[in-house]
């Protein structure tokens, strides 16, 4: 767990103006802390770089920002992951844009074995929704994540699915973790808390501003091992998405529509172009990426019907459960009247107990 002072000052090089993600993580690497970087600077370290950016107001600025957002995510009880935090998600950790800070809310495991991104277009179709459930399924059966992006339509869909699953399920959000947008998704969101929850690399109080969500997509592409888009217009944010998960180098699905359906177009369009591989049917998802179930299967065994058997039956039977007999055999260890005997070998054939071979004999069956 890192120290508040640490923190403080991971959370101003965050913050810091015209420094990106990028340089960000490149700025730790050096470094090794945020708080070294920042004792560096200020004993003259770093010239070229305080000369392009920064002011000493502006150091300090940043830093009573930090102060601020720190008292802010305590009160609205975020939690915060650094590079160096040792529960920060290694996939996104292997970003070259990955954050250098992390807001999370709720009960999650960011390092789960297995994560899928669902994405798709806010103006979902029935059909749309019918491939979100069947994914779901297959997410289930394997126990995946699911992470998305809370969005209307196909977002929706996919968290409320994970929800109803019971499966760990992720919104990466466009907005600090003090709000929820859409609005509408606020009781879903926090029933999503107690097993998954929100994550996002904006500080409080930032509002869902448009230009804000292509920098989201790249946190949903980040922790997935696979991106699905279920349906997407020929524009928009699901193609970024898919976009930023090929450079990242995760595998790339779409689920292909009707050429004159609009909000195909893009899934068509990927598929076309080769940026992403063809999705049938949900079970071709866990083929795809080599998923073995986690449980085994149960097999079913089938219940033995109580069969009724009659004296002469019960001792034919307990004569073939000893191996193959002849009848000459059956006669001799029997004191029934050969009619009997037959009869009573016919009738257990019937019920499935016994079947005859050639030259007069009889064996068990499977049921007997």
């Amino acid at each position: 767990m890192q120290s508040s002072d640490e923190l403080i000052h991971t959370i101003a090089l965050s913050l810091l103006p015209g420094v990106g993600h990028i340089t960000a993580r490149k700025i730790i690497q050096t470094s090794g802390t945020a708080s070294e970087f920042f004792r560096e600077l200020k004993k003259g370290s770093f010239k070229e770089f305080k000369q392009r950016w920064l002011s000493n107001s502006s150091v300090l600025e940043t830093y009573l920002r930090a102060e601020r957002e720190l008292e802010s995510i305590q009160k609205h009880q975020i939690n915060c992951l650094t590079l160096n935090d040792p529960e920060y998600p290694r996939r996104l950790n292997a970003c070259d844009d990955g954050p250098v800070v992390l807001y999370t809310r709720g009960e999650m495991d960011l390092n789960a074995p297995r994560y899928v991104a669902l994405v798709g277009t806010r103006k979902a179709t029935p059909y749309g929704i019918r491939a979100t459930e069947e994914l779901i399924k297959q997410l289930e059966l394997h126990q995946c994540t699911l992470i998305s992006g809370l969005a209307y339509g196909i977002d929706t869909a996919a968290h409320r699915g994970a929800r109803d699953a019971g499966i760990q399920n992720i919104a990466a959000l466009a907005h600090g973790l003090d709000r929820v947008y859409p609005i509408s998704n606020k009781n879903l969101a926090r029933a999503m808390e107690s097993f998954g929850g929100l994550v996002s690399d904006f500080p409080t109080g930032t509002k869902p501003d448009r230009v804000n969500f292509p920098i989201r997509n790249r946190i949903i592409a980040g922790l997935a091992d696979a991106v699905v888009v279920v349906e997407a217009a020929s524009t928009g944010g699901a193609l970024i998405t898919a976009d930023i998960a090929t450079s990242y180098h995760r595998d790339v699905f779409a689920v292909p529509g009707r050429v004159t359906d609009d909000y195909s177009n893009g899934c068509n369009l990927l598929i076309r172009n080769n940026r992403a591989a063809i999705l049938t049917a949900a079970k071709d998802l866990s083929w795809h990426l080599g998923w073995k179930t986690s449980t085994k299967q149960a097999v079913p065994v089938q219940t033995k019907i109580q069969i009724d058997l009659t004296d002469n039956e019960e001792l034919l039977l307990k004569l073939v459960r000893q191996g193959v007999q002849e009848l000459d055999q059956i006669l001799r260890n029997t004191d029934m009247p050969i009619n009997h005997v037959t009869a009573s070998l016919l009738s257990l054939e019937f019920k499935g107990m016994i079947k005859a071979l050639p030259g007069k004999t009889w064996q068990m069956t499977g049921n007997g």
